[in-house]
């Protein structure tokens, strides 16, 4: 067996998008509008769901925690390319580039059981009202979430831990806008079989198999829609579900895409426009999907700007 020559890395240089100089500015304000849409967005959902007691309800707890990642997520993967992009140093340190690694991994991860679990309580709430107030009671809510968390912040230290705790091999350029797993596994020079082995597992268990719970969850919700004697119900209830099997395919394809692809296929350049869709564009869609299109917060907005006419300053008002 060869040794390495090994040297001890204290910062790494991200290559980001200098590949492409001519769009590069067009990929900072396109970044910059989603995480400030996604951020604000997310704060007043956040903020109006803790306010108003009538939203006090499974669905908007669990929106909530969506919300609440969904900041946590972006501000991880977007905020040091935004920074970088406007400083012009493209620089991370070591323990940098970890805490940013576990961030986006332990968001992401949680956002994937997080969904699905938000999938089975409407499927519950549609399939099974009068059950639902007793199956989602208050108590389970708090488990279901509690452990999308646990599972989600768990899996991302192992991974995490598992890729920093090998030996690099000098090279601390990094071929990604931010800490990607993937992009950081290229640097290490010993064999990274036992490393993929367990990303692998831990991948099956976090996208496939959620899902899969999701989308026998909306075949039971398309099915029970179907039985609605009024037309205009059924289109309305089928637009809804339509929106969000759209940002659920999104969010998982392109996961998929990058976690589950086979190890000899090399697409770093793709990776990196991957990696904006289901770190920048997904969230910002779960914020107008699951909350802004929502009947209850529209008019849970419209209810508090009447009562305070400042805060129209800050929230658009809806139609």
């Amino acid at each position: 067996m060869v040794k390495a020559n090994l040297t001890v890395i204290s910062n790494f240089i991200f290559l980001g998008f200098t590949h492409y100089p001519k769009v590069k500015v067009i990929i900072f304000v396109l970044c910059l509008l989603m995480y400030l849409i996604t951020l604000l967005g997310n704060i007043i959902l956040i903020s109006i769901t803790v306010l108003d007691s009538y939203l006090h309800k499974p669905m908007y707890f669990f929106l909530s925690n969506l919300s609440f990642l969904d900041i946590w997520y972006t501000s991880s993967a977007l905020t040091p390319m935004l920074a970088n992009f406007v400083s012009g140093k493209n620089t991370i340190s070591f323990s940098g580039c970890a805490v940013q690694m576990y961030l986006s991994l332990a968001m992401g991860s949680t956002e994937c059981v997080l969904l699905s679990m938000m999938a089975y309580d409407r499927y519950v709430a549609i399939c099974n009202p009068l059950r639902y107030p007793i199956i989602m009671n208050k108590s389970v809510c708090v488990q279901i979430a509690a452990g999308s968390w646990m599972t989600g912040c768990l899996t991302a230290l192992v991974e995490t831990m598992s890729v920093l705790r090998q030996s690099l091999c000098g090279n601390s350029i990094i071929n990604h806008f931010t800490c990607e797993i993937l992009a950081v596994l290229k640097l290490v020079c010993v064999d990274t079989s036992r490393i993929q082995l367990i990303m692998l597992v831990i991948s099956v268990l976090l996208l496939p198999m959620p899902m899969l719970l999701i989308c026998i969850s909306y075949a039971f919700i398309l099915s029970n829609i179907l039985r609605i004697s009024s037309v205009d119900g059924q289109r309305k209830a089928f637009s809804t579900c339509a929106a969000h099997l759209t940002v659920v395919v999104l969010f998982y394809g392109t996961a998929l895409s990058m976690y589950l692809k086979p190890s000899a296929i090399d697409s770093q350049e793709i990776d990196k426009f991957i990696a904006l869709v289901y770190a920048g564009l997904t969230p910002m869609l779960n914020l107008i999907i699951y909350s802004l299109w929502n009947k209850e917060v529209k008019t849970t907005v419209k209810k508090l700007l009447i009562r305070n006419p400042l805060c129209a300053f800050l929230i658009p008002s809806s139609k």
